[in-house]
């Protein structure tokens, strides 16, 4: 499968070392706002073709598919222009905080028989199949919390993650993961709280929410663009725990699981999840698996991250 990649952003090197392991991708063309910059970001990795706009990559009848890793307030907007120009669509997390929107874009592409999936690489990784295979199982007895951590520091004022104009902050960034890993468990929650500090120029730097879900499960996590680094997730039921030290990015996959026998080591296989995340794509598009991630996750995904942020806001009015 033939890809394009709108943007030269740095999450474009995960990618295409993903698509470098993975047996069905090839990335053939890569597009920036500076034909120069297309040009030197092509030679440097290796990339058949280069454009001075996103348009002109999306105008070559070659490209299959496009990987849209545009800052977030543009994912939406490309995403939807792509689709109009036939291309099946990878967008980076997260979509955006509008779930009528997010489900317009779902809509447009089952009317142009496309795949449109959001690229929450983990979610494809053995480590991350293996803990809902265990929490349905019932290793851990009746699931009752989920705690999720996800944190760094973005040190950089210009950062694109600290820019309010380009829908940056950490809830968008790194807490997106938490969301999405706590509603895989529990469905979509019920009712959520939240707070946040700004800082950048107006973004939260730092966020902690809450969610309450169907069956008494409760979740809570926080994140941040500036605290140490921390990437945890935790699984607690009524007769264990799983614990995750690597998640997210899962380049160590190993999930522990901890009763009062003790604390059992699970390891999974190191593989790349951005390779799985192509790869499932390239089934999706052939009609031989499902997209693993579609339509209604991506619509809660947003619904969710809406209500968040909503909840953060009505908390810093009082």
């Amino acid at each position: 499968m033939r890809w394009g990649i709108l943007s030269t952003a740095q999450i474009n090197d995960k990618f295409l070392e993903g698509c470098a392991r993975s047996d069905t991708a090839s990335v053939t063309a890569v597009a920036s706002r500076d034909s120069r910059r297309a040009g030197s970001y092509a030679r440097e990795h290796g990339i058949e073709r280069a454009y001075g706009s996103y348009d002109e990559l999306l105008s070559d009848p070659e490209i299959d598919a496009v990987y849209v890793s545009l800052p977030n307030s543009l994912h939406l907007e490309w995403t939807d222009r792509a689709l109009r120009a036939h291309k099946h669509v990878l967008c980076e997390k997260p979509f955006g905080t509008d779930p009528e929107a997010v489900d317009a874009a779902f809509a447009l592409a089952e009317r142009e028989g496309l795949v449109l999936m959001e690229a929450f690489m983990f979610r494809h990784h053995p480590q991350t199949l293996r803990v809902q295979e265990l929490v349905l199982e019932g290793a851990i007895g009746q699931l009752r919390l989920i705690r999720g951590a996800f944190s760094y520091v973005a040190g950089d004022p210009r950062d694109i993650r600290l820019v309010a104009g380009l829908d940056g902050g950490s809830l968008m960034d790194v807490g997106s993961y938490c969301v999405s890993a706590a509603r895989m468990l529990a469905g979509e929650p019920l009712e959520v709280t939240a707070q946040q500090v700004v800082g950048g120029d107006g973004v939260d730097v730092m966020f902690a929410g809450t969610m309450s879900f169907r069956d008494e499960v409760l979740a809570h996590f926080d994140c941040g663009l500036a605290i140490a680094t921390r990437e945890e997730l935790e699984v607690v039921g009524d007769r264990g725990s799983l614990f995750l030290d690597d998640p997210w990015h899962c380049v160590t996959p190993v999930i522990e699981l901890r009763t009062d026998s003790g604390v059992e080591r699970i390891e999974l296989p190191r593989v790349n999840s951005y390779a799985l995340e192509a790869d499932n794509m390239a089934a999706a598009i052939r009609g031989t698996a499902p997209a693993l991630l579609g339509r209604a996750d991506a619509v809660g995904q947003a619904t969710t991250i809406g209500a968040l942020y909503e909840a953060a806001a009505a908390a810093a009015r009082r």
